[in-house]
């Protein structure tokens, strides 16, 4: 993606990195943890040919700001992020627009789906079923979500003392294809973990996951749908390939059109299997 055009926009609440390229249609790509933007260099540069993407760093990760957060950690919110990415968007020109997220950007996705139907013209929803089906499966939640989630300054300082570890850890166990991370991009996901202001804000998202984004969700539960076309995409041994449910039938009652499929690899779709995670995208963008 070096020959993206790099931006930082000043939003209401603080600066939002990201690059663009293109001049069709405009889709906005999202990314996941323990990433940045740069998670789509594989699949970015094929949908600029067609599109204008715009892939940005979420509040709290990579070159994006920290700002403080507070007792009820509503900065960090979801809500409080998609609307962010909203403001990002329009400043770029762009009212409505595609987005495509994965892992904690297709959280942001769909969130903002759900919050704003007059700007997302389609959603696309990487390897997550929604925060609230999560809970209910697992009130304990996963081990990422209840470790980040825990008290300040706990997982804080625990990180603090051996980032790479945590990043390594994420990146070699949910992944399936070894050798996936070129050791350039894998130093520029470690590095924002030592940061102590970048993880601060990582946890304040896992802790408002466990609160708001959770409360969000239980109250749009049977009461809203996400209203534009929706592309559900997994990984066969990814975070919720559990062999027992069928992600798709998890998202039915969220989305009023929705399809899907599985892919062959793990959690990190757009870097594991790059040329089935662009094909199914440039045909659900296009249709």
């Amino acid at each position: 993606m070096t020959d993206f055009e790099t931006f930082d926009i000043r939003t209401s609440g603080t600066t939002i990195h990201g690059r663009t390229k293109g001049t069709g249609p405009p889709v906005l790509l999202l990314h996941g943890i323990p990433e940045t933007h740069l998670m789509w260099h594989r699949v970015a540069p094929r949908l600029a040919e067609r599109f204008t993407v715009v892939a940005t760093d979420l509040r709290g990760f990579g070159d994006s700001g920290t700002p403080p957060s507070t007792p009820d950690h509503d900065p960090y919110s979801m809500r409080a992020i998609a609307a962010e990415q909203v403001e990002v968007m329009a400043a770029l020109g762009h009212r409505r627009f595609a987005v495509a997220g994965h892992d904690r950007g297709a959280r942001c996705a769909y969130r903002m789906a759900l919050d704003h139907p007059g700007v997302v013209t389609r959603l696309a929803v990487l390897d997550i079923i929604p925060t609230a089906e999560v809970f209910r499966a697992d009130p304990g939640g996963f081990w990422v979500w209840s470790f980040l989630a825990a008290p300040e300054p706990v997982p804080e300082q625990l990180i603090s003392a051996s980032p790479d570890t945590l990043v390594d850890h994420m990146l070699d166990s949910w992944s399936s294809t070894p050798g996936v991370f070129p050791p350039d991009l894998r130093a520029a996901y470690q590095a924002q973990f030592h940061d102590p202001r970048t993880v601060h804000a990582i946890c304040e998202e896992y802790r408002a996951a466990a609160t708001l984004d959770r409360q969000h969700d239980e109250t749009d539960r049977d009461n809203r749908k996400i209203a534009c076309p929706t592309l559900i995409l997994w990984g066969e041994s990814g975070g919720i390939a559990d062999g027992t449910t069928d992600p798709l039938e998890t998202w039915r009652p969220w989305c009023q059109a929705v399809t899907g499929r599985q892919l062959p690899c793990g959690h990190f779709l757009p870097e594991e299997a790059p040329e089935e995670t662009t094909a199914l995208l440039l045909g659900f963008l296009t249709a």
